[in-house]
């Protein structure tokens, strides 16, 4: 039996193989730019300051990459002004994939909407690589209060609207984010009390002047373990490896599936070659494997986050809705 191929068939045929042969020649000055890559020191930009957990996690990720890269990483801290002044400085720096910047939620779910105006656009400016860590918060109280469980809270601040306080940092921080989400979650009101550091929030926890205040392992840690502070319960979607014998908010009476949840990100320029992008994610990715990271994460209370790069993004779209409704909702602005 013979087969007969017609003209279409070829033509067909061999347009194929052009595009591909077309596809490949295209795709190879990426594949070439991503095996020579880095070609200079590389730079991660970080808006927090020398010393916290963020900078450490950050440090220990530099020094692995460049052992694996083979050439200088180094972290440059640019902290202050809303991590306005890190930003700046990273739009001004390289496009081609040496500048990296370190963000976080607040960064890129919250400020769009307290700020009616930013200097950046979440979408046009930043390509969110991947999460770097996750950290989720827990109620903290002092060891003299009142409150046992979350359900006390709660009561306490439906008996008395307006007249139960909670402190944090400043505004728009995730812990007064957070707080705000529990408002919503448990329709109750209560008094934000801003303080200048961390150290003076949890002394007045601990005391008794502020009656809560959502904190992380990192933050409220170092009191918890002296004896000073009670941690009532984790909002976390499961009880902490780290803390087992703390509750969930739901555990303890309050919200169900209730969390809050703080994380850093690492960021490229939109257009970076699809093969550099997923270079620099691959080896930040076995970066944060090993036992050292895993102390450093037991350290400051932070966990592993494995995601895809579609997952991440629309994690953060998920963020940016959950906290630009209760913004909205407490109208809070720092405009």
């Amino acid at each position: 039996m013979t087969f007969s191929v017609s003209p279409s068939f070829r033509l067909r045929r061999t347009l194929s193989l052009a595009l591909g042969v077309a596809a490949a020649a295209a795709l190879a000055p990426q594949f070439a730019a991503a095996q020579q890559f880095p070609t200079k020191q590389v730079r991660i930009i970080s808006p927090f300051p020398v010393g916290g957990g963020p900078d450490g996690v950050a440090r220990l990720v530099a020094d692995k990459l460049s052992r694996t890269w083979g050439t200088g990483v180094i972290v440059e801290n640019r902290p202050g002004g809303n991590g306005f002044i890190a930003i700046d400085a990273w739009k001004r720096g390289a496009k081609d994939g040496h500048d990296l910047l370190i963000l976080d939620n607040v960064h890129l779910a919250a400020y769009p909407s307290l700020f009616k105006k930013l200097p950046y656009d979440v979408a046009k400016d930043f390509d969110t690589l991947l999460p770097l860590f996750k950290t989720h918060f827990f109620f903290t109280v002092g060891t003299g209060s009142k409150y046992k469980t979350v359900a006390d809270i709660v009561a306490d601040a439906k008996a008395r609207p307006g007249k139960l306080n909670y402190g944090s940092w400043s505004v728009g921080n995730p812990v007064h984010l957070g707080s705000e989400l529990f408002e919503s979650a448990t329709g109750t009101q209560m008094e934000h009390v801003i303080f200048k550091e961390t150290t003076q929030l949890y002394t007045s926890v601990s005391t008794g002047e502020i009656d809560f205040a959502l904190g992380s392992a990192a933050t409220a840690g170092p009191l918890y373990r002296a004896g000073k502070l009670r941690l009532l319960a984790f909002a976390g979607p499961q009880r902490s490896a780290e803390f087992p014998d703390v509750p969930t908010v739901a555990e303890s009476g309050g919200p169900k599936d209730f969390a809050v949840t703080g994380w850093n990100a690492i960021a490229v320029p939109p257009g970076l070659p699809a093969a550099v992008a997923d270079k620099i994610r691959k080896d930040i990715e076995q970066a944060l494997t090993g036992p050292e990271v895993a102390e450093k994460f037991k350290t400051f209370g932070y966990e592993q986050f494995p995601t895809t790069r579609a997952q991440f993004n629309q994690f953060v779209k998920d963020e940016s809705q959950r906290f630009g409704d209760v913004i909205r909702k407490a109208n809070v602005s720092l405009d």
